[in-house]
Formats: C-alpha cells, sequence, structure tokens
C-alpha cells in the first residue's frame, strides 16, 4: 500500500547502529583463526576448533611462540611472511594442507589492535573449481571485466557490466549493483542473475538495511563473504582476560545475528559482497552476491571481484565527474551572461532580472526571487510574496551565511507544507553581509513512487531484548510528497559562484569572466585536477604489479609452465600498457598548467625534426612525404611540437598497409590566421563521429588493430586552443584523414610582421 513519506513510522531497530560487528568474539566454521604478539609472535587469540591445525594440544599453546605452535614446514613459510605484512588490509600467504589432509589457504593482516592475524580457509573437494583459483584461471575474467569496463560510457551499463564480471567470476546466482543515495537508503541500479532467485532490479532499501558501523567496515574492509547463513559461530579463545580480538579486516568475521536472520528471511543462504570505494575513500556502493545455497569463494577469487570493483568505481567517478565538469561548462555561460549584464546594469538586481530564464537556467529552477533592502523581485513560479518575506525572515534568523540547498523544504521549515506546488525546493544563496538580502530560488513538489524492496517500515519486536530484521523482501510501493527534484552539485556551485561575484563586488569586471576563454579554462583546471588525482593514484600500483611479476618470472620462472610463462608476460604486457595509459593522462592533466612561451620561428625545420623521431615507427616502409613551404609563426615551439608529433604518427599510423603511404602537410594564410593541414591516404573515419575524436579515451578504431591511448588528439587539441587556435578533422572510410588546425597571425593582432 502507499504511504506519504512523512508519516513513515521512526525504524525500531536503531539499536543495530551501536553494535559492536567489529568485535563479535567469533567466526565463521569454514576456517581456523590464530592471532599473535606483533614482536614475539606468540599464540594470543585461537578459534575454538583451531587444533585441528595445530601442532600442540590448543590448552597449552596460548602464549607459546608459533614454533611450538604450527607445524615446522608451515612456520619456515608463514614466519617471515607473518612479520612482513602490510599495516592495512588482508595478504594472501600460500596454500598449506594439514596432517589430516585438509588444505587450506592461508591470510593474513594486522589487527587495528595491533596483532597478527593468521586465517586458515579450509579448501573443500565439493567446493567447485572457484575455491582453488589461480591467477592463471581468473586473470582472463578480469581482463575481459577491464576491456567491457572501457568500451561502455553510461552509469547503468558500467554497472551491469559489473555484476556480469563478478557472476562470471564467482558463478553466483544474483549478483547486484547497490548505489547508495545521499541519505544512505540504497538502490540497486543492475543486476545479472539466473532464474533461482528474484530479481531486486530498480528497488530500494532504507539506510537501517545496512547501519552506519556496518558501512563503515565495508569502507575499510571491502569484502565479505558469508558462505552459509545457517552456520554456528566459532569462538574466539584467548591466552588472558582482556579486550576481545579486533576483527575489522578479517575475512572469516563472523556477522551479526540480525544479519543472518535478514539473508534467512530473503532467501539467500549465501552471501558476498565487494564495496565500490570513492577516490576520497568514501563508500559509493556495493557489489553484492547471493546464492540459494551455501557457497564459498576463494581469497584470490574475491580479490580478482575487488579488482573489478575497483575498476568499476574508477570508471563511475570520472563518469560523474565528467557530467560535473560538463555542467559547470554549461552553466558558466549562463553566470557569464548574468555577470555581465549585471555589470552594465545600474543596479545588479536589474542585471540578474534582464533576461529571467538565465536565472532560472542556473540552477534548474522554476521561480526565483531577489530579496534586497526591502525589495522583493519575483519571476517564474514562486511563492506568494508573503511566503518569500517569511521564508527570507526564516534564513535569516538560523544565521545562514553562504547557501542552503534542499529538496525537502517543509522538513525545515513546516509552515512550507501549504507552498509545496511551488516551493518543496529550495535554493537560497546569500548575497550581503551586512543586510538579510537572499537570492532565492525554486522548484515545485514532485510526487513520486519508490519501489522498496518490502516494506521499509520494521515492526517492533515484542521481545525488546531482541533485535529482529524486517521479514518480507516484496516489492512495496510508496508515494513520496513534499520533496523536488534534487539540487546537482553543478548547480549548487553555479548558486555559490554567483554569490561570490555579487558579495566580491567583481561585477565590473564579469564581462571577462564571461568570455569563452575563461571558461573553458575553468573546466580544464577541473577535469586536470581529476586526471591528476585518478593517475597519479593508479600509478604506484601498476609499477607494483610490473615489479612484483618481474621479480615472479626471475625468481619462480623455471618452475612454471610455458603456458604459466605466457600468461605472466600477459599480465606484464597489461599492466606497463596501463602505466603508459596513466602516464599519457598525467601529461594530458598537467598541459593545461604547463605556461606558454611563444617564440617566432620556422616550423619547417620542427617537422623535420618529428619527421627523424617518426622513422623507427615506420618500421622500414617507404612513406611518400609531401612537405610545403611554411610561413614563420609565433606559437611555443615544445608545444606545437607535440602537436605535430601526435598527427605526423597518427599519419604514419593509419596508412600502414597502403602503397604507397602518402602524407601531406601544408599551411594556408588566412587574414586572421594560419591554418596547417596534415593530410593522409589511410583507413580515414566516418564523419559522423568526427565530434569524438578529440575526446579523451576516444577511438574510433579498435585497439587490436591500431595501438594507441587515446589523448593524442586530446592533448592537441588543448594545446592549439591555449594559443587562441582551433582544430578540426575530415575524413571518409578507406580513403584517408585531413587534420587541421589554426594559429592566430601576430600581424593580424598587433599590425607588425613577426
Amino acid at each position: 500500500m502507499p504511504l506519504d513519506h512523512a508519516d513513515r513510522p521512526a525504524d525500531p531497530t536503531v539499536g543495530c547502529e551501536r553494535e559492536p560487528i567489529h568485535i563479535p568474539g567469533s567466526i565463521q566454521p569454514h576456517g581456523h583463526l590464530l592471532a599473535f604478539g606483533a614482536e614475539d609472535l606468540q599464540l594470543l587469540h585461537a578459534s575454538a576448533a583451531s587444533e585441528a591445525v595445530l601442532a600442540t594440544d590448543l590448552a597449552v599453546a596460548f602464549g607459546e611462540p608459533i614454533e611450538r605452535v604450527l607445524p615446522n614446514d608451515w612456520v619456515k613459510v608463514l614466519r617471515p611472511k607473518l612479520r612482513g605484512l602490510p599495516s592495512v588490509g588482508p595478504m594472501q600467504l600460500g596454500r598449506f594442507r594439514a596432517t589430516s589432509g585438509a588444505a587450506f589457504q592461508a591470510v593474513g593482516h594486522r589487527s587495528p589492535d595491533g596483532q597478527v592475524v593468521l586465517e586458515l580457509e579450509v579448501e573443500g573437494d565439493d567446493e567447485g573449481p572457484e575455491a582453488r583459483s589461480t591467477l592463471e584461471a581468473l586473470y582472463p575474467g578480469v581482463r575481459d571485466a577491464y576491456a567491457r569496463l572501457g568500451r561502455v560510457a553510461t552509469p547503468e551499463l558500467l554497472a551491469a557490466t559489473t555484476a556480469a564480471a563478478v557472476r562470471r567470476i564467482t558463478g553466483f546466482d544474483r549478483v547486484l549493483v547497490y548505489r547508495f543515495e545521499d541519505n544512505w537508503d540504497g538502490t540497486v541500479i543492475a543486476e545479472d542473475r539466473n532464474e533461482r532467485l528474484p530479481s531486486y532490479l530498480g528497488l530500494r532499501f532504507p539506510a537501517s538495511d545496512i547501519p552506519a558501523q556496518a558501512r563503515r567496515l565495508y569502507e575499510l574492509n571491502p569484502q565479505r563473504l558469508i558462505a552459509d547463513a545457517g552456520y554456528s559461530p566459532v569462538t574466539i579463545l584467548q591466552a588472558e582476560d582482556g579486550p576481545p580480538l579486533d576483527l575489522t579486516f578479517s575475512s572469516l568475521r563472523s556477522v551479526s545475528p540480525v544479519h543472518l536472520e535478514y539473508m534467512r528471511n530473503m532467501g539467500t543462504p549465501a552471501s558476498m559482497s565487494v564495496s565500490v570505494i570513492r577516490g576520497d575513500g568514501r563508500l559509493w556502493g556495493l557489489v553484492s552476491c547471493h546464492h540459494a545455497t551455501p557457497r564459498r569463494v576463494s581469497f584470490a577469487a574475491r580479490n580478482a571481484c575487488d579488482l573489478v570493483a575497483q575498476m568499476f568505481a574508477v570508471r563511475i567517478a570520472a563518469r560523474e565527474e565528467m557530467a560535473h565538469a560538463e555542467a559547470r561548462a554549461r552553466l558558466k555561460g549562463l553566470e557569464g551572461r548574468l555577470l555581465a549584464r549585471m555589470a552594465e546594469a545600474k543596479h545588479f538586481v536589474d542585471g540578474l532580472m534582464a533576461v529571467p530564464r538565465d536565472l532560472l537556467e542556473l540552477t534548474g529552477a522554476e521561480g526565483a526571487a531577489v530579496l534586497t533592502e526591502g525589495a522583493c523581485v519575483l519571476t517564474g513560479r514562486t511563492p506568494p510574496e508573503a511566503e518569500v518575506r517569511r521564508i527570507a525572515a526564516w534564513l535569516a534568523e538560523r544565521g545562514m551565511e553562504e547557501v542552503l540547498e534542499s529538496g525537502a523544504l517543509s522538513e525545515l521549515l513546516p509552515s512550507a507544507e501549504a507552498i509545496a506546488d511551488t516551493a518543496s525546493g529550495l535554493l537560497a544563496v546569500s548575497i550581503s553581509k551586512l543586510h538579510p538580502s537572499f537570492v532565492l530560488w525554486f522548484r515545485p513538489e514532485l510526487v513520486r513512487t519508490v519501489k522498496w524492496g518490502g516494506d521499509p517500515r520494521k515492526p517492533a519486536d515484542p521481545t525488546p531484548s531482541r533485535l529482529h530484521p524486517r521479514r518480507s523482501f516484496a516489492a512495496w510501493a510508496e508515494t513520496v510528497r513534499q520533496r523536488s527534484a534534487p539540487w546537482s552539485a553543478a548547480e549548487v556551485e553555479a548558486a555559490r559562484d554567483l554569490r561570490t561575484a555579487i558579495v566580491g563586488g567583481v561585477l565590473r569586471a564579469a564581462e571577462e569572466r564571461a568570455e569563452l576563454t575563461g571558461r573553458l579554462e575553468r573546466v580544464n583546471k577541473e577535469l586536470a585536477a581529476f586526471s591528476y588525482s585518478v593517475s597519479h593514484d593508479l600509478r604506484a600500483p601498476f609499477r607494483h604489479i610490473v615489479g612484483f611479476s618481474e621479480m615472479l618470472r626471475e625468481r619462480e620462472g623455471e618452475r612454471l609452465t610455458d603456458r604459466g610463462r605466457r600468461y605472466l608476460t600477459t599480465v606484464i604486457e597489461a599492466a606497463e600498457n596501463a602505466g603508459r595509459l596513466v602516464d599519457a593522462l598525467l601529461n594530458f592533466s598537467q598541459m593545461g598548467r604547463t605556461s606558454l612561451v611563444p617564440v617566432g620561428f620556422d616550423p619547417a625545420a620542427l617537422l623535420a625534426e618529428v619527421r627523424r623521431a617518426l622513422e623507427p615507427e615506420q618500421g622500414g616502409r617507404p612513406i611518400e612525404w609531401r612537405v610545403s613551404p611554411m610561413p614563420l609563426i609565433h606559437a611555443d615551439p615544445a608545444m606545437l611540437r607535440q602537436v605535430f608529433q601526435n598527427l605526423l604518427s597518427n599519419a604514419v599510423k593509419y596508412t600502414r598497409g597502403r602503397d604507397p603511404a602518402v602524407v601531406e602537410i601544408g599551411c594556408e594564410t588566412a587574414e586572421k590566421e594560419f591554418v596547417f593541414h596534415v593530410k593522409d591516404n589511410g583507413v580515414g573515419f566516418e564523419m559522423a563521429y568526427a565530434h569524438k575524436l578529440f575526446g579523451v579515451f576516444q577511438r574510433l578504431h579498435r585497439a587490436e588493430e591500431f595501438e594507441g591511448v587515446g589523448i593524442g588528439l586530446a592533448n592537441a587539441q588543448r594545446i592549439i586552443e591555449r594559443h587562441g587556435g582551433r582544430i578540426w578533422a575530415e575524413g571518409s572510410p578507406g580513403k584517408g584523414a585531413v587534420f587541421s588546425f589554426s594559429l592566430p597571425r601576430p600581424d593580424a593582432v598587433t599590425g607588425e610582421s613577426i
């Protein structure tokens, strides 16, 4: 049945928020746990059934060094690895076999309280091949996921690709990609499944399903496996009285009984989750896996899924940042026009209201109001003036200093329920430090239906000493009222920037800010900062992959099969290619920060130098170069060299297979600019896709056909635009391509010759 959002009852299970799930005092039974002192490696904690792997009785093992606790052949391998554990996160330590014949995968980590924790996950013959996954078995799936994620761009397709990749690796019946909303409700945005479990695609789940301390654990430890929701916890014993062992980074950690009941109610005896973490370390969402029967997944397979989730996180962050940057660029144009009009007007309010549509489009509002020293000017769909003044008085009373945004004004100001049809959403900026003056934007109520994965209201338990999750996951609809469409971050930033311009008294300089170059510079800085952050963070992992793979090939190469060595070579090559991509991205991000040093010079000499540098790329094949005379130009030689390097390198690459290969380079002198052309008789391209050529990572041909990372033309465009020129391309499939760019003529600007 529908329920108005405002009528939703309070969650009676708020006690879940205080459950200490990181110190449960027990583990799941599909393995054993031992914890040692960090300095002396003396046994401090052990799971109750761990005697099955010990070299002595558990009753006398506490306080003993590792040499007396574990078999000698285990100690020789584990002791140095345990001492070398990283400060955060688990590490795979190898495969061991007990005297009983049972095989274990050893995983080690350092607990937050300083102990060295060894977990031994059981390998069983009935678990399927995924339990004994190796690099050889997992790499193709990870590589395929990387390739597929690189070919899609929308958030929905990225999520669907991730869900399918994780399901291929793990074999779970259902894999969901679950995105957290601003209030920590979760929405299933993608799903890959068979018919054993029902679909949850598009359903929403309340924030209380994953309480705050659980989300914190997901940020710290991105992997969690529950092999069988019907398990009986195995107690962790300790040498002496003291605080329980912190299992934040544990793979075997026992989970809350409330969550196990939640899984049983959901009909999923086994589950696995991998966190999707933003670049700033915050939790974006989860890749959540479910199975209709108990299921174990090896640590290696979980790591592979973690890597896929990280790749998804990078791609989704890039997409979100790109969309944000594009929105900011669009809104910068509106802001520039508003500021220019304010600069020309006698009073800035007249400039703001000169073209009301621009003021509304700046934030995507349907109504706006400007209040200054008693005056109130309205445009679009707004509440009555008396209500607008009442809102302004409320803002002044609460001491708002800069920006306030809300998609549910009635939750902040109950009297606003009466004006929900015009002002369910409010975005407000204070524009005076002396007087209560504001610019207000309004959005009307957007009545919508939310489909929940079960009734989000959890009925109170008749026995208050025991918490219970909700028992039904049948789709349940809720009608949401008194809310508007949310304000985007770009819109809030646009409002803040407008406020800064008004308060800072820079109205007379607004025309300069409205210029296209100013807008592009701001967008380029935002993109460069993001590109630098992502590429810088990715550099080290790829170098580690190459370094450790080289070490493995050097030290263990003789023991590997030919196939193993071939796979290892593939890993190294893929990591090196990814490293080159990261370096190219760093170069692109730094391009906007490098200062221009224009001088007068002859580009013919620079072209000859570039042609000599490209001789190795020709591979000995003949190329007919047709170079026309060049005029003297005024530009930055180092940057222009990169432009010619990219354009001529592409011409060499895409004429491969042509006999003869012809590359023509010429320049035309127009009234105000020089126009350079680089023409080839290569594979060409469809003009319908010409707009993609200069985008970052945009390729019109498969990487298997022509090598490259897809950044060269984006770099060329950035360089030419920084010189005040433009760049474009024309082509036809099979008939070659012409890349052209212009540079301003100094004499056309200054009236002087170079």
